[in-house]
């Protein structure tokens, strides 16, 4: 029988769209280069497997997503579709072990936001904040 995919309740999670200030402040480059900084630390992290081998393809398409969510272009709907977020991850495991070191590899990445990519500091809480809701929404499994 096969495992039943967890829901997590609430839905997925509803935030007013970002400043486009955020964008306008990191610029395309920052954001390509604050996710690459990200995926460094997924390489580094107990769930590396969940990911392909070229985690730099990886690290493109989530920039792209990230670039439309912090106020720039819609870069990854005009390159791959529509999101669709939590159907693209459904075939990984993910529980709240999974969540929580993803969360922290991108906190750590965040710590150094204000300095290394000029991420505006007044933007920072409510990011953090968007990340603990969307992370809970790609948990498929207790």
């Amino acid at each position: 029988m096969p495992e039943e995919i967890y829901i997590p309740p609430g839905g997925p999670p509803r935030v007013p769209p970002f400043s486009s200030e955020i964008y306008g402040r990191m610029g395309e480059a920052n954001v390509f280069l604050m996710i690459a900084d990200f995926y460094g630390e997924l390489e580094q992290s107990a769930i590396r497997g969940m990911f392909p081998a070229d985690m730099a393809a990886s690290a493109e398409r989530s920039a792209a997503f990230f670039v439309g969510l912090l106020g720039g272009p819609p870069l990854y709907h005009m390159r791959y579709g529509n999101p669709m977020m939590r159907a693209r991850h459904m075939p990984f495991p993910i529980d709240e072990d999974a969540r929580q070191e993803w969360l922290a590899c991108f906190h750590r990445t965040l710590d150094r936001a204000i300095v290394q990519y000029d991420f505006p500091a007044e933007h920072l809480p409510d990011f953090r904040t968007f990340l603990e809701g969307f992370s809970g929404w790609m948990v498929n499994k207790r």
